[in-house]
């Protein structure tokens, strides 16, 4: 994160200056209203809130920030997202770390008892810069609250109002909500967003449904404080037992706290695990049973609930082509739902509160973009578009592992009922470790993802999928950083130079003559979608990486479109240039099978990677945004 650019100033750098708009907005007349203070609608409004001229509110039907329970899985990927909005050290700190699963199977000396069948390593090794962690959504939520009310919006949530209807109107959304008093509250919103959980009044709103199936089983999940003698109770660990049912295991941050996922019951067709009138002595009395010959003593039981296993999808996640009264066309979309609002699945693949944000992810800078006149308004078609092929894979790999996971038994080719074997089960694990990961999402090829034709230019960063960082050396202070961490959640795209072996100063160079169209032809995206008297970096970030050394590489000799003069006293930025040399590091063009040649890798304000093509390619890359970003006349005040 860069500051100072327009003179010091004391205090935190952290909490930026707050924007003069706010005295102009009003609360009944937004731009965006969010739905919901869970993962989704905090990630969502933490990206919003960064930029100072959208008007932005929230609202919870809560009483107040969420306490405790809840999802607690944080996958590789979202915590690349995290280094966007600039908290993944604080959730490193905190979080327990993943390092190893660990799988236990009935004992075949003793089948009513459990013993240990193997272990993996649980993130294959460079798989992202982050690990695997754990660490409770409500802190989660707290730092995404903390990122809002630093922002320039000094954004915070209206709890306890209840949404109650909406209709759209021509170019806004007229909205009722209730307020704890009972008092109505009639505001209008160009976007409304609904992350309002499974049972989402918005989503009933624009009349779509979540539609699927239940597993008709019954689990439990506690957090609590325990003594037992079972060696891996540190452990994430996957037990499966006989007869009696199985756990999976998560530690908690802390090093005391355990979370379990118990298997109880099945469940009749049409039966609600609420009807079983369960309390927390169920759980515990299965989780006593599941653990033999292992003693499980709990000391406290912070927090519990039962549910069943469903896996439901809307078919679509914005209302184009309808609104709530099904009498008229809706051509562009106002009113989107996201996370659980429109996917609901099992919570063993740790999943939920992580597809839930990168929904939300997904939308954030695309809802910002058209808000602030950069993009059209088509540009919001893509995120149902995107969003619902990425859920509906997830449906299909959750009922999949769910399966897997509650299978205790299968059929031999003789007929006979044996035990699962376990190593089967650990390799199933395995082979989908990129996808419980986040990092196998892959968007397909649309006005945002390009053809695959240059892919071979840069083979370790697939198009469609998301940026894979890898170090490099910023020339202008020696420091080793992740490439990928330059992406922060600001709404810009960014263009990757790698340059071939020339020397940076070769004007005959092809990446010399990239930056020469980049400065000064009247094609070039630099120039055509910035607007006037905007920071040349404003809408897209250049960056060039060298082959050669740090050392060998003189920043003043590079060419001047890699150091733009910004802010209001005209400072240059000298921070765009890297080597490709790491001190005891691989090369990031070997780690990312990037040729030698050179290339030009577009990277999406999601970090997702667009497209790849030569370093001469011109025409490429000025045809690419076409449809994407609007010419600069396009103002704010006449963005929808």
């Amino acid at each position: 994160m860069q500051f100072y650019m327009d003179g010091f100033k004391p205090g935190d750098p952290f909490i930026a200056p707050e924007s003069p708009e706010r005295e102009k907005w009003s609360k009944s007349n937004v731009d965006v209203l969010i739905v919901g203070c869970g993962p989704a609608g905090l990630t969502l409004a933490a990206q919003l809130s960064a930029f100072a001229d959208i008007n932005t509110r929230v609202i919870d039907s809560k009483n107040g920030p969420l306490q405790m329970g809840q999802a607690d899985g944080l996958a590789c990927r979202t915590l690349e997202m995290f280094e966007a909005f600039n908290f993944s050290d604080r959730v490193i700190r905190e979080a327990y770390n993943v390092v190893e699963t660990v799988f236990w199977s009935p004992d075949p000396a003793t089948p009513q008892h459990i013993t240990r069948s193997g272990r993996i390593q649980d993130v294959e090794d460079d798989l992202s810069e982050f690990p695997h962690l754990i660490l409770s959504q409500a802190r989660v939520h707290d730092m995404f609250l903390q990122k809002m009310v630093h922002s320039p919006c000094r954004l915070q949530p209206d709890y306890s109002h209840r949404f109650i209807s909406l209709e759209q109107q021509k170019d806004k959304v007229a909205v009722v909500l209730e307020q704890a008093d009972g008092a109505r509250e009639a505001i209008k919103a160009k976007y409304v967003i609904g992350c309002d959980g499974a049972r989402s009044q918005v989503r009933q709103s624009i009349g779509l449904a979540l539609e699927g199936d239940s597993a008709n089983q019954a689990w439990g999940v506690m957090d609590v404080l325990v003594n037992t003698d079972f060696p891996d109770i540190r452990f994430k660990s996957v037990i499966r037992s006989s007869s009696e049912g199985n756990i999976l295991i998560i530690p908690r941050e802390g090093g005391y706290l355990v979370r379990l996922y118990i298997e109880l019951e099945k469940l009749a067709p049409d039966e609600r695990v609420s009807s079983k009138e369960l309390d927390v002595s169920n759980l515990i009395n299965a989780a006593q049973r599941i653990f033999k010959p292992y003693t499980f003593e709990v000391k406290d039981v912070v927090w519990w609930s039962a549910y069943e296993i469903g896996q439901r999808l809307c078919n679509h996640f914005d209302n184009a082509g309808r609104d709530n009264s099904d009498q008229n066309n809706v051509d562009q979309p106002r009113v989107f739902i996201a996370g659980d609002a429109c996917h609901t699945h099992s919570p063993k693949a740790g999943q939920g509160m992580n597809v839930s944000m990168a929904d939300s992810f997904n939308l954030g800078w695309k809802l910002a973009s058209v808000l602030r006149g950069l993009s059209p308004p088509a540009l919001l078609k893509t995120y149902s578009a995107e969003r619902q092929h990425i859920a509906k894979e997830l449906i299909e790999f959750d009922r999949h592992w769910a399966a897997r996971f509650s299978e205790t038994t299968k059929e031999s080719d003789e007929g006979e009922t044996k035990s699962m074997d376990a190593e089967e089960f650990q390799n199933y694990f395995t082979q989908h470790g990129r996808y419980t990961a986040g990092v196998s999402v892959k968007y397909p090829a649309s006005v945002l993802v390009a053809s695959d034709e240059h892919q071979k230019l840069a083979a370790g960063l697939i198009i469609g999928m998301r940026f894979h960082s890898a170090l490099v050396t910023r020339v202008a202070d020696a420091e080793a950083l992740q490439l990928g961490h330059t992406v922060e959640a600001d709404g810009r795209w960014r263009l990757f130079a790698f340059a071939s072996h020339d020397y940076p100063s070769s004007k005959q160079s092809p990446v010399w003559q990239l930056c020469d169209f980049l400065a000064t032809d009247a094609d070039s995206p630099l120039q055509k979608y910035n607007p006037a008297g905007a920071d040349p970096d404003s809408v897209i970030d250049f960056n060039v990486v060298f082959q050669q050394a740090h050392h060998e590489v003189n920043i003043h000799e590079c060419h001047p479109v890699t150091m733009p003069t910004k802010g209001k006293l005209g400072v240059q930025d000298i921070n765009k240039v890297f080597s490709a040399e790491v001190r005891n590091h691989r090369n990031i063009y070997d780690a990312r099978k990037i040729s030698r040649t050179g290339c030009v890798v577009v990277v999406r304000p999601d970090q997702f990677v667009a497209d790849v093509m030569p370093l001469t390619d011109f025409q490429r890359l000025s045809e690419f945004f076409v449809g994407i970003l609007n010419k600069p006349d396009h103002t704010r005040t006449n963005a929808s």
